[in-house]
């Protein structure tokens, strides 16, 4: 099973450029995760989004243009999912009416969809962000109790000094704060496995550029894209990367291959 997650920056932009659909045309996952897709939940419903050969379940913000996740399915795979359901939102309204929560349930494990939220250039989130956190990490054990868990998603962290191209620069910048770093070790102790620093513990690589000062061709990035997967998955770990070749938006695609 092929698993890809990308914070597409717009749904709507990405789908225009016509990025998004040549991309699943090339790369043909099984699931796609998508992040802040800044539509609406009311809007979304609307929309005549299509994306040949794929089902697309979206989970839009109350806010218009801001947050929002999206899970698209390969029709295939939808057909064989017994009682499809996706959960939107842990049942914490100060979270879910941002849209940042999917949860699908297959056969053999969970699949959790996350948009973390930016603690902001002046931290002002960074409390809220550290509840989200909480709130995800029990969550997530609630689950982990009945069947392994995949989380993914733009967590908005850089967890080491490899993860970055200038560490040292944004020490206790939003994304590099000692506590939302300390926040990810406690995913990582709580019996998650980053996959793609466990399948390549030294590579340099990176999943999210800024706009400004041409940092993507100069490739001054950060590492804030994951698939976390409960420890117990390692068997099935067949490939974590990145591809960081692809654009159409500030984040480029990240990819988990189980078997």
């Amino acid at each position: 099973m092929k698993i890809i997650s990308w914070n597409v920056n717009g749904l709507r932009a990405i789908n225009q450029k016509g990025a998004l659909a040549g991309f699943l045309a090339e790369a043909k996952p099984d699931i796609v995760g998508l992040q802040e897709i800044k539509i609406s939940a009311a809007k979304l419903a609307k929309e005549n989004l299509v994306f040949p050969g794929y089902s697309l379940f979206g989970n839009g913000a109350k806010r218009e243009g801001y947050s929002g996740t999206a899970l698209l399915i390969r029709d295939a795979l939808v057909k064989k999912i017994k009682n499809l359901e996706i959960k939107t939102g842990i049942g914490i309204d100060e979270f879910d009416h941002e849209g940042r929560i999917q949860i699908l349930e297959l056969a053999d494990f969970y699949l959790l969809n996350i948009y973390f939220p930016n603690a902001n250039h002046e931290l002002s989130r960074l409390d809220y962000k550290e509840r989200f956190n909480a709130a995800i990490l029990k969550h997530y054990q609630k689950l982990d109790r009945h069947k392994p868990v995949v989380i993914t998603g733009d967590f908005n962290v850089a967890h080491e000094a490899i993860d970055l191209a200038r560490p040292k620069e944004n020490e206790g910048n939003a994304g590099y704060t000692p506590a939302e770093r300390l926040w990810l070790q406690k995913f990582l102790a709580a019996g998650l496995v980053d996959t793609f620093r466990f399948l390549h513990p030294g590579k340099v690589q990176y999943s999210w550029w800024s706009f400004r000062a041409g940092a993507r061709p100069r490739n001054i990035g950060w590492r804030i894209d994951y698939f976390l997967i409960s420890d117990r998955m390692k068997k099935h770990l067949k490939k974590a990367y990145i591809l960081d070749k692809i654009t159409g938006s500030d984040h480029c695609p990240v990819a988990l291959e189980l078997n």
